[in-house]
């Protein structure tokens, strides 16, 4: 009947969580591992690295340093995210996957959760006030409006 309720389900399913490091993604990741523990859900780690892509024109001399920058960079986010995996394997979460994608963050973990087929995206929020999101954008505002799942935006409590 049109207008009622779908008797949808979401979990168990895959749950996506965007991970950078921070304190937000942190409490994000502990939230995620006791849902998917709880539901049966697969968990999947994504940190994306956003790399800002050279001007057109860049000197020769330049371009050196930055392809060298730009590799050390996916280096380290590759060795984080591996990291994060076997912290939370070590504590008795299972992890499907974790990934390292490269691009705006937004739309990374959105393209991500899509092609995963996720049912659930869960993300950390460093509760930008209202000028600072003005100025530099919201990740988890961006992921809420463009995501094709519910989103669980997780805030670190103010005494922790």
């Amino acid at each position: 009947m049109r207008g009622e309720p779908q008797n949808e389900s979401y979990l168990p399913g895959k749950i996506l969580v965007a991970v950078d490091g921070s304190r937000e993604a942190e409490a994000a990741s502990r939230m995620a591992a006791e849902i998917s523990a709880a539901s049966g859900s697969g968990l999947h780690l994504l940190y994306a690295l956003p790399l800002t892509e050279r001007q057109p024109y860049t000197p020769p001399v330049l371009i050196e340093g930055w392809e060298s920058y730009v590799e050390e960079a996916k280096r380290k986010a590759r060795s984080f995210i591996e990291e994060k995996a076997q912290q939370m394997r070590a504590a008795g979460t299972e992890v499907a996957v974790a990934k390292v994608a490269f691009g705006e963050p937004d739309e990374e973990i959105v393209e991500e959760a899509e092609e995963l087929g996720a049912s659930l995206i869960v993300m950390g929020s460093r509760g930008l006030g209202g000028v600072r999101r003005a100025l530099v954008g919201s990740v988890s505002d961006s992921v809420v409006r463009h995501a094709h799942c519910p989103v669980l935006v997780v805030r670190r409590s103010p005494a922790a």
